[in-house]
């Protein structure tokens, strides 16, 4: 795939959307683009943090382990970014993500994207948007999950 047809399929992105054609290009070149078939791990819970994923094309399933087994936690659709917490938190992967039909995402290395972040505030302002309501969708599952236990037990 050409350089300038990564910078367009970027530039579909709602969070790489005003980014200068310059910076997209850069990005596109020093990012690693990635095909996953379906059932196929992007990444596994507790793997160092090494680069955010952009879903080019493709969905893919957030994987928490638990006692009981792995537990859904989200299901991700083209243009989405994924993993990007444990390189902003300098923490292992948090979950474990699986394309539940083939993937193709840009690999954006860990140095690239936060030298991304530090030109364009906008970007960063965007992230911060999507984790706040990542967050939020959190909250409102686990209100829901305690309400729910707590009417199973009789409280």
């Amino acid at each position: 795939m050409s350089l300038q047809t990564e910078v367009e399929l970027l530039r579909r992105v709602t969070l790489f959307a005003h980014i200068d054609t310059t910076k997209l290009k850069l990005l596109a070149f020093t990012s690693e683009r990635l095909t996953y078939g379906e059932g196929q791990a992007l990444f596994h819970e507790g793997d160092l943090g090494d680069g955010a994923y952009l879903i080019l094309d493709g969905e893919v399933d957030v994987l928490r382990n638990s006692d009981s087994g792995l537990i859904l936690v989200n299901h991700l659709v083209k243009h989405s970014l994924v993993g990007e917490m444990s390189i902003l938190c300098d923490v292992p992967r948090t979950a474990n993500v699986v394309a539940t039909m083939p993937v193709d995402a840009l690999k954006i290395r860990k140095e690239t994207f936060f030298q991304l972040l530090k030109e364009v505030p906008q970007l960063a302002l965007e992230i911060m948007r999507e984790l706040a309501r990542r967050l939020n969708h959190t909250n409102d599952e686990l209100v829901a999950a305690r309400a729910a236990l707590k009417a199973r037990s009789g409280a």
